[in-house]
């Protein structure tokens, strides 16, 4: 299958010329490179790492793929096929460490790359930190303290006026909003452009994502009691009257819940790949997924009619087919209740850097 050795290069397909390894190849190499694959649009997808064994870890996408040595230089690579419209988040592991891909300009946070297929639009607002430096990304100015008497514990809570400040957007994972996806500099990329109106973000890390995203009160008695009086006593400005929950994965399923239970509390949310799944103790099978559709909030929808004061914007990665089903069954329910409904796919799986951009557009839809 591999080109003898003395060939130039096997990589020329790619548009890297010079033998693998050698300095010239190196000067003008950069990952991942792409060649046409099948009829479906699909991508043949080049990464290379210079000088130890590694492989690439996929976010939630892929098995992890062992990166090949050519011959015996220190040119590491894999050839790995990806569907049309694929944007995905990856690490590259060497020994006990992790890596962001060192030969890839898009990077995320201290440790990830970003690969996204050529048919992708751009995703504006969001930075790309390249590797080969130290990433400090920027964070709040205000720390807010929460010992919370319902949930347990303490946690630094930081919040940022985006624009000057306006409505409160609740941001669920907060701290992956902190330190893997830039969202303070997103919002106020998009806030300046134009595309939304001034926010206050009000990043929620989890302590404990199951016990607290789960369909149970706790976390929301808790926003509404404790944590949205102490933003109001910040000194930030800050609507919380016009609040929006943002939340993915376990934290869509339980932005959901929080709008069926709290509508007082909650009416306008965005929602990326929630867990809709989820059934009381589903986590602890093998297969969380083999449920009825929609699980435990479909079977609360089909009892609770009346969600005309509901604003939700719904988003899933196109590649995570087993999810669809699940959201399909909560999208037609929720509409079928009153709500004013927003469904869309991002280019992704179950994956941040899909959600990062609905993150964005839904917020600014749910705010009408």
């Amino acid at each position: 299958m591999r080109p003898a050795a003395d060939e130039e290069s096997d990589f020329a397909a790619f548009g890297l010329p010079g033998r693998p390894g050698s300095d010239e190849f190196w000067a003008v190499a950069r990952t991942p490179a792409w060649t046409p694959a099948g009829d479906d649009g699909g991508r043949q997808a080049l990464f290379l790492w210079r000088g130890s064994p590694a492989t690439i870890v996929f976010e939630s996408w892929s098995e992890p793929v062992p990166l090949r040595r050519w011959h015996d230089t220190d040119c590491w690579y894999a050839e790995v096929p990806m569907p049309a419209r694929l944007r995905v988040t990856y690490q590259l592991l060497a020994g006990d460490s992790a890596f962001a891909d060192p030969l890839n300009p898009v990077g995320t946070g201290a440790d990830r790359s970003v690969a996204g297929t050529p048919d992708l639009p751009a995703q504006p607002h969001w930075p790309a930190f390249g590797a080969g430096g130290d990433v400090v990304l920027p964070l709040p100015g205000t720390r807010l303290r929460w010992n919370s008497r319902r949930l347990g514990g303490r946690r630094t809570v930081r919040v940022h006026p985006a624009g000057g400040g306006g409505p409160v957007v609740l941001l669920l994972d907060g701290d992956d909003w902190l330190y893997l996806h830039p969202a303070m500099t997103a919002f106020d990329s998009a806030v300046a452009a134009g595309e939304m109106p001034p926010v206050t973000l009000v990043f929620l890390p989890a302590k404990d994502r199951e016990a607290e995203f789960g369909c149970g009160p706790e976390l929301w008695e808790a926003v509404r009691d404790e944590l949205l009086p102490l933003v109001a006593e910040s000194g930030v400005p800050a609507d919380p009257d016009r609040l929006v929950v943002a939340g993915q994965s376990l934290g869509g399923l339980s932005a959901l819940y929080a709008a069926l239970e709290f509508p007082d509390l909650v009416s306008r949310v965005a929602c990326q790949s929630a867990s809709f799944w989820w059934t009381p103790g589903a986590t602890a099978l093998a297969d969380p997924l083999g449920g009825p559709a929609g699980g435990t909030v479909a079977a609360r929808l089909r009892e609770r009619p009346g969600l005309s004061g509901l604003r939700i914007a719904f988003d899933v990665g196109e590649h995570e087919t087993r999810m669809l089903p699940h959201c399909e069954t909560v999208e037609a329910l929720t509409r079928e209740a009153g709500a004013t409904v927003r469904v869309s796919r991002s280019p992704s799986g179950h994956d941040r850097v899909g959600w990062r951009q609905a993150l964005l557009r839904d917020v600014a839809w749910a705010l009408g």
